[in-house]
């Protein structure tokens, strides 16, 4: 190009063509649109170039013979199409248009390698020919050769730019590859040339999704549903990003949409019952899982998620045996094991002992299973005495946990104190208590987790004139940036705040005003909650330190936000940071406060109690006494200690362990 004028080289490209100098001709044409890519002419001779031309009847079969094959493929008889075109090209081995032929019947068929090397000889005899790499690409992608499938497409497209499929198909190959980058970008460049792919829109949230964008994922679900109101997997898909963002309404009804178009969907049934368990609507995430097990009876994962719903329910017998027949399916199920542990008392004699031993000997299982299998193990030594073993068990398995999680301690150590530091502007940002009406007043019981939180609102729930909903994450959900000062906290965003956590827990109402929400890490974010929330009870549960400390350590938290307590010297750490900033609320929120010794709660069992009612505006009633006849789910750790009489003594069951703990909990004592 350096020595011709443009004119000059697409004139030679044109001598070429006509000389049958295909190679030729096309290198200068492409020599001119890498400089000019928008010259029409360089782009006319290139499109000609790649139009199969009809061989001559000297040079190639007969027109008839190939418009039989079409017409043959055109009725679906494909067999047929390679019978005939195989016989061709043993007379005709030069005919790419016969081999493109051959390829597309052996596609259709499903013979992948056949149609494979078909096509690769197309591209041998016309390297020109832009559809045949395209086609070449599609039978590589189910080979499984996405390598080789990318750069068959990337030639293709090198030869006709405009070929939308090839980008569609491309971004498949580069999403499973796991480069979702290039995945995304290939699919919005698809997009750009053919807008209404709804597969491509699905596609490309699918990759979104797994990036953990969430947001996108859901607005390329809804453009796909827009285009294709019928894709049952888009409907099932944007449920799932809607559940893993917790919006648990919108993501029941996308999973109710996807099984109106496609019933048999087993997994829509099973992600709608965790969805509902979450909500704490346990009948119906039951119905949901048994619904999915109707379909797929070898469902292992659905009777796993389903025990947990039951166990919440204090049918343990029940939950016992579903968690059996879960791993009566796939015996090396760790999760169920691990739960199966939490309601077994372990004697020499158990047969899972030995079944859990077994599986971890096993040098190829992966580090989330061995993780549950270590927790497992550990409750299964404790029982049984070994407690040296259990301590083992124990940190090795958290040690595993906190590795899967990427925590790091000064993760929590960063996010406290930016909390200090944006909690005076809260002062500036406070409600007025008559400014916005309240319908539902909460009540928000917090602490460390494992200090008692759950006996609380178990207690105070007894009440006839409170609902009691659990752990909520709302709180955090709705306000963690604003608390942190990652948005600024202004009168407007807290009074945002307020209306989004309040439509949320009016669905938890139950038809009274006062409602529980025992989010035990809430303590993080008390001016906030002090700010939005000035017709709010607060009540802070304080626990004996080394109890607490230990309680956080052995326990394995669904949630993944308290990486700090898979390693006891995190969790020591960890406390301090807690009482230290619940020192600095107090400066600042005492009289918001009301501080709830758990061991004097357990120790003076009624007057306790009492004060706590009288603190919440209530009157007086006996049932707050005996928390263990109240029979709302509980979907906590401390799920089967509620059930139960208020004890004493649970604090001191760290004890036993102490040998182990190298003076771990020495500072206490010196603070105590």
């Amino acid at each position: 190009m350096a020595k011709l004028s443009v004119d000059q080289a697409l004139l030679r490209a044109k001598s070429h063509a006509k000389k049958g100098e295909v190679e030729e001709a096309q290198k200068l044409y492409q020599a001119v649109l890498q400089a000019f890519p928008k010259n029409k002419r360089a782009q006319q001779g290139l499109a000609a170039l790649n139009t199969p031309k009809q061989p001559a009847a000297t040079q190639g079969p007969p027109q008839d013979a190939i418009n039989q094959l079409i017409q043959l493929y055109n009725q679906g008889q494909l067999a047929a199409v390679v019978e005939q075109a195989q016989a061709l090209t043993q007379k005709y081995s030069d005919a790419f248009i016969i081999w493109n032929i051959l390829g597309a019947a052996n596609k259709g068929l499903g013979r992948v390698q056949a149609a494979s090397e078909a096509f690769k000889k197309v591209t041998e005899l016309n390297p020109t020919y832009a559809e045949a790499y395209y086609n070449l690409g599609v039978v590589l992608k189910d080979q499984g050769k996405l390598e080789e499938a990318i750069a068959s497409y990337q030639k293709a497209l090198a030869i006709k730019p405009d070929n939308a499929d090839a980008y569609y198909n491309m971004g498949n190959a580069l999403k499973d590859q796991g480069k979702l980058d290039e995945a995304i970008a290939s699919y919005n460049k698809a997009l750009s040339l053919k807008p209404d792919n709804a597969n491509a829109y699905y596609n490309m949230g699918n990759a979104l999704n797994n990036q953990g964008k969430l947001d996108e994922a859901i607005a390329s679900y809804q453009k796909a549903l827009a285009i294709k109101p019928d894709n049952a997997d888009a409907c099932y898909n944007m449920g799932n990003a809607l559940n893993n963002q917790g919006k648990l309404d919108e993501a029941i009804a996308s999973y109710n949409k996807a099984l109106s178009l496609k019933p048999d969907n087993a997994e829509a049934y099973y992600n709608m019952g965790n969805a509902l368990n979450n909500q704490g609507k346990l009948d119906e995430a039951i119905a949901s899982y048994q619904k999915a097990l109707a379909i797929k009876p070898d469902y292992a994962e659905a009777y796993n998620n389903m025990g947990n719903s039951l166990k919440d329910q204090d049918k343990l017998g029940e939950a016992i045996d579903a968690y059996n027949k879960a791993l009566a399916i796939k015996p090396d199920y760790a999760e169920a094991h691990r739960h199966l542990s939490l309601l077994t008392k372990y004697t020499a004699d158990t047969a899972q002992i030995s079944e859990v031993e077994a599986l971890l000997q096993q040098a190829d299982i992966n580090d989330e299973d061995r993780c549950n299998l270590l927790y497992t193990n550990a409750k299964m030594q404790e029982d049984l005495g070994d407690l040296s073993a259990a301590y083992v068990s124990y940190v090795a398995g958290g040690d595993l946990r906190q590795k899967l999680l990427a925590y790091e301690f000064k993760q929590d150590e960063h996010l406290f104190d930016q909390i200090k530091r944006t909690a005076p502007k809260f002062k500036y940002a406070a409600l007025n208590p008559t400014s916005e009406p309240i319908r539902h007043t909460p009540i928000f019981i917090l602490g460390m987790p494992r200090s008692g939180t759950t006996l609380v609102e178990q207690i105070v729930s007894s009440h006839s004139e409170i609902t009691g909903a659990g752990e909520l994450n709302y709180v955090s959900q709705f306000g963690a940036k604003l608390a942190a000062g990652l948005t600024p906290p202004t009168l407007e965003a807290v009074s945002a705040f307020r209306g989004r956590y309040l439509a949320q827990l009016s669905k938890r109402a139950g038809g009274r005003a006062l409602i529980t929400d025992k989010m035990p890490q809430n303590f993080r974010y008390i001016a906030l909650l002090c700010a939005a929330f000035p017709e709010a009870k607060i009540v802070h549960v304080q626990r004996n330190a080394e109890a607490t400390c230990w309680s956080n350590f052995k326990h394995y938290f669904a949630s993944k936000g308290l990486g700090y307590s898979y390693k006891l010297e995190d969790t020591v750490r960890y406390y301090g940071l807690y009482k230290e900033l619940m020192h600095f609320w107090s400066q600042s929120y005492s009289d918001r406060i009301y501080n709830m010794d758990y061991d004097k709660l357990t120790e003076d069992q009624e007057p306790e109690t009492r004060r706590l009612i009288e603190y919440l505006g209530l009157n007086w009633e006996e049932a707050c006494l005996a928390p263990q006849n109240n029979k709302r789910s509980v979907n906590t750790a401390s799920q089967q200690q509620v059930r139960e009489k208020v004890y004493t003594g649970s604090s001191q069951a760290w004890r036993k362990f102490e040998p182990y703990l190298k003076g771990l909990f020495d500072e206490f004592k010196v603070h105590s």
